[in-house]
């Protein structure tokens, strides 16, 4: 569980957030919308603990995350970024176990158990037959789902991603979703990733967190939907008759 407590944020002079007051329960799947610039990957890092200039609190599972250590956030959270990775010569189980990181012993070898793990998580995601090939030889959307093995692997209650459909075809990009859904349901995890897919995010997610700066507005999907936020959010502006006459 996700928790924004009198939480605010910006930089410089600008206020992204104020005062925000938020809970994202497990077991579910969120997603974060907004404007471009309006502080979705400023958010998400912040809740990853990448990011300190904030005021207010951030809890993950009741414990204050600017209290925790990095070897405990790294058994919080996961956090899946939008950069694309392309590691030649690694293999996807060898990138997977990285998750593994935050509890193996004080020389980093795996366990029998940490292996198993690996090798589920790449299962939950449906790349077990891809556990020996190199991500460099793959495509951006087989390489997104070892990406969020990784993050499965480090079996964490909360898993954050910023735009995790970003240089996707349509079909992966509701099928990768689909998968978020599955594993928050399943797994009972809390699942918040940013998007700009809206018609993605309302089909498929449990609830939309909307940043409309410096407010950030919260609320299952369907009550969302009906309450004209989005609406008001992103219609476009009304220019005046006379706009584009020449003076």
């Amino acid at each position: 569980m996700i928790e924004l407590r009198d939480f605010s944020i910006g930089y410089g002079s600008h206020t992204l957030l104020r005062e925000v007051n938020a809970t994202i329960p497990k077991g579910t799947l969120t997603a974060l919308l907004g404007r471009n610039g309006t502080g979705k990957s400023t958010l998400l890092r912040a809740i990853a603990g990448l990011n300190r200039n904030y005021s207010g609190g951030i809890l993950l599972d009741g414990r204050s995350a600017a209290d925790m250590k990095a070897p405990e956030m790294a058994r919080k959270l996961a956090f899946v970024t939008t950069e694309r990775t392309r590691i030649a010569n690694l293999r996807c189980e060898d990138v997977v176990a990285v998750g593994r990181a935050p509890y193996t012993n004080w020389i980093g070898r795996m366990q029998p158990q940490d292996r198993e793990i690996v090798m589920r998580s790449l299962a939950q995601v449906g790349m077990e037959a891809y556990a020996g090939r190199t991500m460099d030889k793959m495509s951006d959307g087989e390489c997104q789902r070892v990406m969020i093995a990784r993050a499965l692997a480090q079996s964490t209650p909360v898993i954050l991603l910023d735009e995790p459909t970003s240089f996707l075809d349509l079909p992966n990009r509701y099928e990768l979703c689909s998968l978020l859904a599955r594993l928050a349901h399943e797994e009972g995890k809390c699942i918040l990733f940013s998007t700009h897919e809206l018609d993605i995010a309302l089909s498929l997610a449990d609830g939309i967190a909307l940043i409309d700066p410096p407010q950030l507005h919260h609320l299952p999907t369907a009550e969302m939907q009906q309450s004209g936020l989005i609406e008001k959010l992103f219609r476009t502006p009304t220019l005046p008759a006379n706009y584009f006459q020449v003076p």
